[in-house]
């Protein structure tokens, strides 16, 4: 499924549930990871233990992704240079539209939109030399369809899709793809934030009738970061059980 040299791979936001999810499933193929994190870093331990009981290389990254120089000194740190990355750190933000100030429109900006542009400017070049590379970044299904009192985070994942599409063009003569992928509702992670009742009223609005869970997101995921995935680029994929088609 991946190449017989299997690359390395970075998974931004790894100490995330979605993250832990992905990473669990790479290492389960025996791909080499670079697990970041920036404040969370005990959240990193199964993956690290799992990785450690596989016999799979990996190593830790600590980055502020909001700090363009942190992002550098990030993969100045990587002795193997990456050809699998997946832009997963994010963060979300719910409450009206008239409420959202200046610096929380710059954060996320910065952390759910520049780090992911940032991020995919360090790596491409290590992938232009190697004629390879994949590129999946975590969108959301409110990047697709919007999101009532979620307009600005709808906004950075909008802005994902967009940058995904184009990158594929651009990177696709050099066997790069570039995809994104946009999760509906996800147990755990951000959907914490719902009253148990709340979410039973969230599953009954889903075909499938009940939430995804994070190792649905991660087999997508895995899918497009293997060498068998080379003919799909410029695609938003979002697993989401049927609620927007």
């Amino acid at each position: 499924m991946f190449k017989q040299e299997t690359p390395w791979a970075l998974i931004t936001g790894a100490s995330g549930e979605i993250g832990q999810a992905i990473g669990a499933y790479l290492i389960d193929a025996g791909v080499p990871l670079y697990l970041h994190y920036n404040r969370n870093k005990e959240k990193l331990e199964p993956l690290v233990q799992k990785c450690q009981e596989r016999g799979v290389p990996f190593g830790i990254l600590q980055a502020d992704l909001r700090d363009p120089q942190q992002i550098a000194a990030m993969f100045a740190q990587t002795q193997v240079a990456p050809l699998l990355i997946v832009n997963n750190a994010s963060v979300d933000d719910v409450g009206l539209f008239t409420d959202v100030t200046v610096e929380k429109f710059d954060e996320l900006l910065a952390l759910n939109v520049r780090s992911a542009f940032l991020v995919c400017q360090a790596a491409v070049p290590a992938m232009l030399r190697a004629r390879y590379g994949r590129i999946v970044n975590i969108s959301s299904i409110w990047g697709l369809t919007g999101g009532s009192c979620e307009v600005l985070y709808s906004m950075t994942k909008g802005a994902i899709n967009t940058f995904t599409k184009a990158l594929a063009k651009e990177m696709a003569p050099n066997g790069i793809t570039v995809n994104a992928v946009a999760p509906g509702a996800i147990a755990g992670g951000m959907m914490e934030r719902f009253a148990p009742d709340e979410m039973e009223m969230i599953a009954e609005e889903i075909p499938a009738n009940r939430l995804g869970q994070p190792y649905e997101v991660a087999a997508v995921v895995r899918f497009l970061l293997s060498a068998d995935s080379s003919y799909v680029t410029g695609q938003v994929i979002s697993p989401n059980g049927g609620w927007y088609t």
